[in-house]
């Protein structure tokens, strides 16, 4: 598979009016901080947004974003094997933001940890967890070498397990005020 095309946060800035720019972070990580007039469409619910996409790609150029731009690559992947064409930011918001470029925060959003972020400290804590408990029951230190063996995994994959269920947790799940996904595909339609 090719790489998407990307760009740097100065030229997608230059260019921002051209995109509609799809945010693939979780909803808590969306609401902490986006690119102007970014939609939030998660990627794991990215399947559910083709057909809106397709529509939404039809009348312009998509730029599709996330903290690193390691989920938004993979989104563009997926798109392009739906027959959408999608650009990627250099570096996501993170990079954005570096470049001195404000964000959208939603008035009373609360911040929620980057993904990446849950990641290690979860995977650190499963990893100590077994260690700590290994001193009284050796078994215990499975636990440690299943993290390790998940991490080199999603390493190699290029996927990450962990994220996929730490984006489930109610801190991570788009409000129930009409900010969720219908909302998004809603607007994509116009």
């Amino acid at each position: 598979m090719t790489t998407p095309a990307s760009l740097s946060p100065a030229q997608a800035a230059a260019r921002l009016e051209e995109f509609t720019v799809i945010d693939v972070r979780a909803p808590g990580e969306y609401a902490g901080g986006h690119v102007p007039g970014a939609l939030n469409i998660p990627l794991d619910r990215l399947p559910d947004a083709l057909p809106a996409l397709k529509s939404a790609s039809a009348r312009g150029s998509l730029l599709v974003v996330c903290a690193s731009g390691v989920r938004s690559t993979r989104a563009c992947e997926i798109l392009a094997g739906a027959d959408i064409q999608a650009t990627t930011l250099t570096g996501g918001t993170s990079a954005w933001e570096g470049d001195g470029r404000g964000l959208d925060r939603p008035e009373g959003a609360r911040a929620v940890w980057p993904m990446e972020r849950q990641v290690r400290l979860a995977a650190g804590s499963l990893v100590v967890a077994g260690l700590v408990a290994g001193i009284r029951f050796p078994a215990a230190r499975r636990l440690s070498a299943g993290v390790g063996a998940g991490l080199v995994f999603s390493a190699v994959t290029n996927t990450c397990g962990m994220a996929a269920v730490l984006s489930k947790l109610p801190h991570n799940r788009a409000p129930r005020s009409g900010a969720g996904l219908d909302a998004t595909l809603e607007a994509l339609q116009r």
